[in-house]
């Protein structure tokens, strides 16, 4: 364990981790606890554009990167999406970990967010993250019919093969190499 880790985790000790995959239930169970239990629910999906403000295109580059339209956006290969958005989660995260400290200084909050194992285990404990794993036989069409997800459906509907970029999309979120699901027993 590194010191550092030691020390995010003591200002993270009000943080409890919902993390998983997509469509996996993890804002709807973020919202429901807070509201049953009244616990400050922070999403860093909502967190995006305004995270992306306030980058640097020299320090984040992912989050940076401009697309011409959802052609461009989708027709790249599993591989270089898969890349991009891992680089661009990994990028928000140094914001996302900054407004939790401050967000969580006297009370509980609850982050419905991206982590892998290991990045949850440099910022918590295992007890305050859940993993909820889920994998539609549609991803795409589960994803795109959800209402808090209209701006990406028209978005991805909008390209020339919009079948074609929902199969690329759909691969890339459906099992990606980056993530580690299973909790090493340390």
């Amino acid at each position: 364990m590194r010191f550092q880790d030691n020390v995010l985790k003591e200002y993270l000790k009000n943080v409890y981790f919902i993390c998983g995959t997509p469509c996996g239930g993890k804002t709807t169970v973020s919202r429901e606890l807070g509201r049953r239990y009244g616990i400050a629910v922070y999403s860093a999906d909502d967190e995006f554009s305004r995270h992306q403000k306030l980058s640097d295109a020299r320090f984040q580059p992912s989050m940076n990167k401009k697309f011409k339209d959802a052609d461009e956006f989708f027709g790249r290969t599993v591989q270089e999406y898969r890349k991009w958005l891992t680089d661009n989660t990994r990028e928000q995260l140094e914001f996302v970990i900054l407004d939790l400290i401050r967000l969580s200084k006297n009370q509980k909050v609850l982050c419905d967010c991206d982590l892998s194992v290991d990045e949850a285990d440099a910022l918590t404990k295992p007890e305050r993250v859940a993993f909820l794993i889920r994998e539609p036989a549609d991803l795409m069409k589960e994803y795109c019919g959800r209402p808090d997800h209209k701006g990406f459906s028209d978005y991805i509907n909008s390209a020339t093969d919009a079948n074609c970029a929902k199969a690329v999309c759909g691969e890339t979120l459906k099992k990606p190499e980056r993530r580690k699901m299973q909790w090493d027993k340390r």
